[in-house]
């Protein structure tokens, strides 16, 4: 009989060091972050790490395209079988909303190590998901008043921003009285403030 403790399965462990690692990131910053503390994180010694991944760039890039390749389908999924823009932009706002809750780390680093990540070639792709991610939410912009279901003056690409901006804010808000909004109170609260508006009918 032995007490001695069973080793992770190698897919276990390399999921715990890149939760351990977002975690990080999202605190300290991408480039703040040393290869050592991700493994003190995780218990493990440095070396170790390099059995799963050959640097820090190649765990960043895992949390990342994980992140956007959610995104990025929930936008498809959001516009498949409907024709109408204005269900489609409200699947794609909760859908947004469930896939930020799942990467607040990876939203986080992007938000705080754009300006890095942007410049490295092997992040080339951050670029490219980010304009598809924004022609999704133009395409339906665009196509609502064209069928008139939005006014014909909209601009679709401000639109976009401000929603993406709204959208990308973490939903954890508190009030003064410490009194917390669930995050489908949020989400229905923004969709009637996109279509219905404040001014009262």
């Amino acid at each position: 009989m032995t007490t001695a403790k069973k080793a992770a399965p190698p897919s276990e462990r390399r999921a715990d060091l890149i939760r351990h690692a977002a975690d990080l990131f999202a605190e300290k910053g991408f480039r703040a972050t040393t290869v050592r503390e991700i493994a003190d994180a995780a218990g493990i010694l440095s070396g170790s790490l390099y059995h799963h991944f050959d640097s820090k760039e190649s765990i960043g890039d895992e949390i990342l395209r994980e992140f956007l390749d959610d995104v990025l389908a929930g936008y498809r999924e959001a516009a498949a079988g409907t024709q109408d823009p204005r269900v489609a932009i409200e699947r794609m706002v909760r859908s947004s909303t469930a896939a930020l809750s799942r990467h607040r780390a990876a939203l986080t680093m992007l938000q705080n190590d754009w300006a890095y990540f942007s410049a490295q070639k092997r992040f080339a792709y951050l670029r490219a998901a980010m304009r598809e991610i924004e022609l999704n939410w133009i395409a339906q912009l665009e196509r609502g008043k064209q069928d008139g279901h939005f006014r014909a003056d909209l601009d679709a690409r401000l639109i976009y921003r401000l929603l993406r901006d709204i959208l990308w804010i973490p939903t954890s808000w508190k009030q003064a009285r410490g009194k917390s909004w669930k995050t489908d109170e949020i989400v229905d609260g923004l969709l009637r403030l996109l279509f219905d508006g404040i001014t009262a009918r």
